[in-house]
C-alpha cells in the first residue's frame, strides 16, 4: 500500500505538470514542469522525502527496462538511420559530453553554495 500511495503522489505531480503544459505556451515538455514541481516540493519540504522515496528507488531500479521500447524503435528505424549513422553517433557523443560537463559544473556550483551555507551556519 505504501508503494501505491508514493507512486500516486508522483503521478499526481506529473498530472500537475501536464496541466501546466496545457496552459503555459512555452516549448517545455510537461515532464520538465513535473520535475520542477517535485524539486520545489522536496526542497521546501512540502513533500517529505519519505513520501516518495521508496517508489522513486523502485522506478530508478527498473529504468533500464523502460529504454527497451526506445531501442526497439531505433532498430525499427535502421533503414533511415543507416546512411546517417556516423553523423548521428558524432552528434550523440558530443551532446552527451556537453550535457555531462554542464551538469557537473552546475552540481559543483550547488555543492559549493551548500558547503558555504553550512560553514556560515557553524560560525
Amino acid at each position: 500500500m505504501k508503494y501505491l500511495r508514493q507512486f500516486s503522489i508522483i503521478l499526481f505531480i506529473s498530472l500537475i505538470g501536464e496541466i501546466i503544459h496545457l496552459f503555459v505556451p512555452l516549448p517545455i515538455p510537461a515532464s520538465i514542469y513535473g520535475l520542477l514541481i517535485m524539486l520545489i516540493g522536496l526542497a521546501t519540504k512540502l513533500i517529505p522525502l519519505s513520501a516518495v522515496e521508496d517508489a522513486s528507488i523502485f522506478l530508478i531500479e527498473i529504468m533500464p527496462v523502460m529504454f527497451i521500447p526506445a531501442a526497439v524503435g531505433l532498430l525499427d528505424s535502421w533503414g533511415i538511420l543507416g546512411p546517417i549513422l556516423i553523423p548521428f553517433l558524432v552528434i550523440t557523443l558530443i551532446s552527451t559530453v556537453i550535457v555531462m560537463a554542464i551538469t557537473g559544473r552546475v552540481t559543483q556550483f550547488f555543492i559549493r553554495i551548500d558547503r558555504k551555507r553550512k560553514d556560515d551556519d557553524n560560525e
